[in-house]
């Protein structure tokens, strides 16, 4: 795991090695074991390293055996040594055991026909000098971020934004159009984020510039969901043992690395699932880590004790306050560089740091299982409400709402109204695309009113979120099952947006640690798209044969254990006594005017109910706008008015043009 950033110059121009610098110390926190550079005729890549594979010679930027091909890599090949053997079996020469070696080999021997090959989270430029060509390819769900740019004639990347703004030409202003899809999707969408001029290579993407300056830009990689109906592949015990061996294979994989790998262990199903088979894989104890709350509405450690306890997992668990949340607040947005509607990301960015003091520089976690397996309230949520307008008139279909949401007064029965009116928006409407999370968008987009309507009028036509969305989905969208449509959006709405970043790899990086997640293998993705639905999803039963494959590693209470949502506290830690200065003073009048996309009377309004109110008082929503506006005033005041600029870090591998100029922290000359 590392940074990787890089700048293409215009014809005849050179690009600034104090540039290259600046952006790799923007960089820093994601790779504090060294900094490569590399240098060619209009060409800089930087490269800030996070040794865990070849800990002595893996140090970036990579060369093929004639210094052809030049290599930066943020993320892992994990099947680097099947691989490498069958290079070597065509003539390919190794120099190191690093996996990013593999990749310009790779690149090589089978083009883009090598990014099917490549099995991990990965994130790389790479230069072919003799051909001048720039590529650059991203993993099949982002894993690994990766940011572009175009300044002029200028062509920047990076694996975070913040490297991007240090081009002199990068404008440091928040761009409407990523408040608006953090207002009605949680997150932008890729062609956005929180800066004008910035973009993100979407996921399963590459992109090609040729020595004309031509760019090209294909998606290499979909997940395409099941259609509905025909005869289910085999029985689900079949498909239980199938699903076993490719998480148990998926895991394998993933604890290869020349440093210890711990795991993470929240209490739930997921999680303890992954724990079990690093368990099983690696023999040795195995170090589990785990956040409990003060708050006992939040606070998951006894579900995590009976884990620890029943895998014989070293537990280690931060306790989290309310003031920690605060405290560290600024912080979480500063490394996320895009507004936040929970404050969950701040106790995951204190359980990376409890990896980091222990010793740790990867950990395994069990996100993508809910996408992958239907284990979300939503899924239910979007079956019983197309199982409902079968018969809209019915009186007892919406009482299945009850079964996944207790907070409708106990009994639906006693709240029809509210029942019709809120589940019923949209129902009959079948066939819209976005018809499992219209309910979402559309409770989410109740914070738009929170916005300056000047900005919301200056949205061109067609580029709102939900419209831009649909114009993301793939061709064969229709031919999905119910299901699967509602499990691809969640995929890339909920997860490539936030979940992977906001609360996994920017809180995972902030403090130097690399996140690994089995369930994302692509193989497990594929087999699980594939799959009948009722086997991920029969009546309200989710994760039907995920749990079925865990059944003989896990406690029957465990496998059988309902999803818990993973949530932190949000006004407690904002309002009331002990509350951080900051949050008052960014909610001033005149400092919301001074960031300039806000209605200041609707935002006076919910800052004077929130400071009154008791915090069981104040709803759902008002908290995630809250959040909303309090991230998005932290974001233009560390990212906008007032940045903090990393120093140029000092250059611990130096390589011009096809040769190895400098190695080593004595900078010796070759």
């Amino acid at each position: 795991m590392c940074g990787i950033a890089g700048l293409l110059a215009g014809a005849g121009s050179t690009p600034s090695e104090d540039l290259l610098l600046a952006m790799a110390g923007e960089l820093g926190h994601r790779g504090p074991d060294g900094v490569g550079l590399y240098l060619d005729a209009g060409l800089g890549l930087v490269n800030t390293r996070l040794s865990i594979v070849d800990l002595a010679g893996g140090d970036q930027p990579i060369g093929n055996e004639d210094g052809r091909c030049w290599v930066v890599q943020n993320g892992e090949i994990y099947n680097h040594p099947e691989l490498r053997r069958e290079l070597e079996a065509l003539g390919h020469r190794f120099r190191t055991d690093s996996d990013t070696e593999v990749i310009v080999h790779a690149y090589e021997a089978w083009d883009l026909a090598c990014l099917d090959r490549f099995n991990g989270p990965f994130a790389f430029a790479l230069w072919d000098r003799q051909a001048r060509t720039l590529f650059l390819a991203r993993d099949r769900f982002g894993v690994r971020p990766l940011f572009l740019a175009r300044f002029g004639p200028d062509f920047v990347f990076a694996s975070e934004a913040k490297a991007i703004l240090r081009h002199p030409r990068a404008r440091r202003e928040l761009d409407p159009l990523s408040l608006v899809d953090t207002f009605t999707l949680w997150a932008p969408l890729p062609d956005c984020t929180a800066f004008p001029g910035i973009r993100e290579l979407p996921p399963g993407h590459w992109l090609r510039i040729g020595p004309d300056g031509r760019q090209e830009e294909r998606c290499w990689w979909e997940l395409r969901f099941r259609p509905p109906g025909g005869p289910p592949p085999a029985s689900e015990e079949e498909k239980a043992e199938e699903l076993a061996w490719l998480l148990e294979d998926a895991t394998r994989l993933r604890l290869r690395a020349d440093v210890p790998v711990a795991a993470y262990v929240s209490g739930g199903l997921d999680s303890s699932a992954i724990a079990a088979l690093a368990r099983k894989a690696g023999g040795a104890r195995l170090q589990g880590f785990g956040i409990g709350f003060t708050d006992p509405r939040f606070d998951e450690s006894p579900y995590q004790d009976r884990i620890a306890g029943a895998l014989g997992v070293e537990l280690n668990r931060i306790s989290i306050s309310p003031p920690d949340i605060a405290a560290l607040f600024p912080e979480v947005v500063s490394l996320a560089e895009k507004p936040l509607l929970r404050t969950a990301p701040a106790p995951m960015l204190a359980l990376a740091a409890l990896v980091h003091e222990h010793g740790f520089k990867v950990v395994l976690t069990g996100e993508g299982a809910d996408e992958l397996f239907a284990g979300y309230d939503l899924f239910r949520e979007s079956q019983i409400r197309r199982f409902w307008a079968r018969e809209p008139g019915s009186t007892r279909r919406p009482s299945l709402f009850e079964r996944i949401y207790p907070w409708l007064t106990r009994s639906v029965s006693s709240a029809p109204g509210f029942t019709r009116q809120f589940f019923g928006q949209g129902m009959l409407d079948a066939e819209d695309p976005l018809y499992s999370h219209r309910i979402r968008f559309g409770t989410t987009s109740r914070l738009l009113r929170f916005l300056d309507p000047a900005l919301l009028h200056a949205i061109a036509p067609g580029k709102m979120p939900t419209e831009r969305l649909r114009a993301r989905l793939p061709g064969d969208f229709g031919t999905f099952s119910d299901l699967g449509k509602a499990q691809y959006l969640e995929i890339i709405t909920f997860l490539q947006g936030y979940l992977l970043h906001s609360q996994g790899d920017r809180m995972l990086m902030g403090r130097s640690v690399e996140g690994r997640f089995p369930f994302l293998d692509h193989r497990i993705a594929e087999f699980a798209a594939a799959l009948p639905d009722a086997m991920r999803l029969r009546g309200l039963r989710d994760k039907r044969v995920l749990r079925k494959a865990m059944a003989p590693l896990l406690p029957p209470d465990v496998v059988s254990r309902p999803k818990r949502p993973y949530r932190a506290p949000i006004l407690g830690a904002f309002l009331g006594p002990g509350a951080p200065e900051y949050v008052a003073d960014l909610l001033e009048p005149a400092r919301l005017a001074e960031t300039g996309v806000f209605s200041g009377r609707s935002v006076g309004l919910l800052r004077d109910k929130c400071r009154r109110s008791r915090e069981d008082e104040v709803s759902e929503m008002d908290e995630m706008a809250f959040v909303g506006i309090l991230s998005i005033q932290l974001l233009h005041e560390r990212m906008v008015k007032s940045p903090r600029l990393a120093a140029l870090p000092e250059v611990t591998r130096r390589v011009v043009g096809d040769r190895l100029v400098a190695h080593g922290p004595f900078q010796e000359v070759l």
